[in-house]
């Protein structure tokens, strides 16, 4: 999917989500913890974002650099830079750190390869990352099925999915193709990160402000221990370390 279409997916629904943030006056008395946000990182090189195949493999040499002593496979690594910079030229406002992205993909789900799942060069992570069932047990939301299954795989209640976790009804409204396969898939970890990354931007509106990035953080998860642990892990990949 090109950059463009990315910004225009934003702009699209943003009557929906506006409608969403209507309900979310509560963010504004929420106490913002220290260390908010993180940093940003070291400085991701400028691409062509609108490059023809996978663009983020015009960014290999940074991230194989970086990846070994981040703990980050190369390939996720990749993802994060490039929707990162695409957020960068399509929406400068934003303000989207890589670390960010990857402080939410280690919390989801270790940078694709939990339980033994696998980042493929494409970005593809094999087998499918799937999370509990959202049937409002052990804290979590209760979510009844509306993909029929056709993307989580139940079709009773949604699941979360992929690298990114993202549940079925808002990968319709945010999901993007990153690496120009022509597949818009929440299991392809390029897909998921430039899918967070219009997500992201689209509810925080500027993440180099606290309060912005806390509230795109509480939008991807309502749980203010979740937003401090993504911030540590961004801040020690800032660092240039894992947690």
């Amino acid at each position: 999917m090109s950059p463009v279409r990315w910004l225009r997916a934003v702009v699209v629904i943003g009557a929906t989500a506006l409608l969403m943030a209507s309900s979310c006056s509560w963010q504004t008395g929420i106490p913002i913890p220290d260390g908010v946000p993180p940093p940003a990182g070291d400085p991701v090189p400028s691409v062509d974002t609108h490059a023809k195949g996978r663009p983020a493999d015009a960014l290999h040499a940074w991230a194989a650099e970086r990846a070994p002593a981040l703990g980050i496979p190369v390939t996720a690594l990749e993802a994060y830079a490039y929707a990162a910079r695409v957020a960068q030229v399509e929406n400068p406002r934003c303000n989207l750190a890589w670390t960010t992205l990857a402080g939410i993909g280690m919390v989801e789900s270790h940078h694709g390869t939990y339980r033994g799942a696998v980042v493929a060069p494409n970005g593809d992570v094999r087998p499918p990352i799937r999370g509990v069932q959202l049937d409002g047990t052990m804290g979590n939301m209760k979510i009844p099925d509306t993909d029929e299954g056709k993307l989580d795989g139940d079709a009773t209640m949604d699941r979360a999915m992929g690298p990114m976790q993202f549940i079925p009804e808002t990968w319709r409204l945010y999901g993007v193709d990153a690496n120009n396969d022509g597949v818009v898939s929440p299991d392809n970890i390029d897909d998921a990160a430039l899918s967070a990354a219009g997500y992201l931007c689209w509810r925080g509106k500027d993440l180099s402000k606290p309060r912005g990035w806390m509230d795109a953080l509480r939008a991807y998860n309502l749980s203010d221990q979740y937003a401090r642990t993504v911030r540590d892990w961004a801040t020690a990949y800032a660092a240039g370390h894992p947690l």
